[in-house]
């Protein structure tokens, strides 16, 4: 108990004084009515290395944060195109304080993040130490359906863990799995609660017995360790992995451009990018080890989730600029998604929009080399989706990326009840994922 307490003042300690790169960074909403225009301002962004939080299509209000001295040229770009733009934020930095604030309150009230039972609490967002010595203690503590596995180091030598959750440890070939994965990108922070609470779900309260005794499953809470420790002590809109070595001063590849399919096409090939998508496909350890898992499970695999923010989205490939780009199983993608997002708005907090389900490149904009796209390409006739859980916005417009700590149980309950329908669907629709 008492090295979780230490861990956690030592956590807070460290965000002090921070954030003054954000120093007068505005955050823009901007509105386009084409696609055309879309392209043309990601264009822009990728020019002046500009920051998408969203981004803008003809349906959607996109969000770019934009730095001091690049205001005027971006704000005379936007008029030039005949888009529109609003600003949101004035300084982000004073959000991202204010973050800080809400999560050291947070902190002081939470007993020591633990639950009253065994289990990580759902009132403040955890560290990736304190994630990966929870992976260890419920295996040892729930050795008959919980088992870690050491899937690779990162880049800087973390080590990536993950659950294999299986009443039988996956040695019935009859049983789907179903992958769950998080915090890809550093920055989502919200993600985290979502298969931290399917953990609890299955192995802990297991209030659904069916969904471990029917199904075996994947959990891998921290996708990127490097680069979610690094939002947390150094740059809190940190969004890549933390690679070294393509450039003199810019870090990271974006680890969700790094996937083999399509690599390359709709991504940037500059290193200082926010979309940077390394020197070759899977060439990062993290995307490896996506890879490695479903490689070794991709016989029996039927649902792969990869969990990110924001928005209030279910969305199915292909984002690619692929021929054809609706995958073939699209009509079952569309009515699973949709019911997934109906369970979680029967339950959602009311000031929070519906979700929407569709496909990626519709949605949000056309990208390659993203991890749902590869995984619906190697599992032909399966289900393969990236959740965009919802932007947080309380009377203090703590919104975007940013985590209201009133928010995270809530996050990880109205998801579950998504991810539990589809669960169900592949144990009962077994013959639709024959190859």
């Amino acid at each position: 108990m008492l090295k979780y307490i230490l861990f956690f003042a030592a956590a807070i300690c460290l965000t002090q004084a921070k954030h003054e790169e954000y120093f007068g960074h505005s955050l823009y909403g901007v509105r386009v009515h084409t696609m055309e225009q879309a392209q043309l301002l990601i264009g822009l962004v990728e020019r002046l290395y500009l920051d998408i939080w969203s981004y803008p299509n003809p349906l959607n209000e996109g969000l770019i944060l934009v730095a001091p001295n690049k205001k005027a040229e971006f704000e005379k770009f936007v008029l030039a195109i005949n888009a529109t733009c609003r600003i949101d934020t004035m300084n982000i930095k004073e959000k991202l304080d204010l973050e800080d604030q809400l999560m050291e309150e947070a902190h002081k009230k939470s007993n020591a993040s633990r639950s009253e039972r065994f289990g990580l609490s759902f009132d403040v967002i955890h560290r990736f130490a304190v994630v990966d010595r929870y992976l260890v203690d419920v295996a040892n503590r729930f050795p008959r359906v919980a088992r870690v596995v050491s899937a690779g180091r990162s880049v800087e030598g973390r080590d990536i863990k993950y659950l294999r959750l299986s009443t039988d440890n996956f040695t019935n070939r009859n049983k789907p799995v179903i992958f769950i994965q998080s915090l890809l990108h550093a920055r989502e922070w919200v993600t985290l609660p979502v298969t931290l609470w399917a953990i609890q779900e299955l192995v802990i309260n297991v209030t659904d017995q069916d969904l471990i005794r029917d199904i075996d499953w994947i959990i891998l809470p921290i996708a990127n360790p490097d680069g979610y420790e690094f939002s947390h002590t150094t740059t809190r809109m940190w969004r890549k992995n933390r690679r070294r070595g393509h450039h003199a001063s810019c870090v990271g590849v974006d680890p969700n451009r790094n996937y083999d399919y399509f690599w390359g096409t709709a991504s940037s090939r500059d290193p200082c990018s926010e979309t940077f998508h390394g020197p070759r496909a899977f060439s990062e350890p993290e995307t490896q080890i996506t890879r490695n898992i479903i490689n070794a499970f991709r016989d029996r695999m039927r649902l792969y989730l990869d969990i990110h923010s924001f928005g209030s989205m279910i969305l199915f490939g292909f984002a690619a600029p692929a021929p054809g780009r609706m995958p073939p199983n699209v009509d079952t993608l569309r009515s699973v998604g949709t019911q997934m997002a109906r369970a979680i708005d029967a339950v959602k907090w009311r000031n929070h929009p519906n979700y929407r389900v569709g496909n990626v490149a519709q949605l949000l904009s056309v990208a390659s080399g993203g991890g749902t796209d590869w995984a619906l390409h190697v599992m032909p006739n399966r289900l393969s989706y990236a959740y965009e859980l919802p932007a947080y916005r309380n009377q203090r417009t703590v919104n975007g990326f940013l985590v209201e700590p009133a928010f995270i149980r809530q996050a990880g309950f109205e998801t579950w009840r998504g991810i539990r329908v589809a669960a169900r669907f592949v144990v009962r629709n077994r013959a639709l994922f024959e190859d």
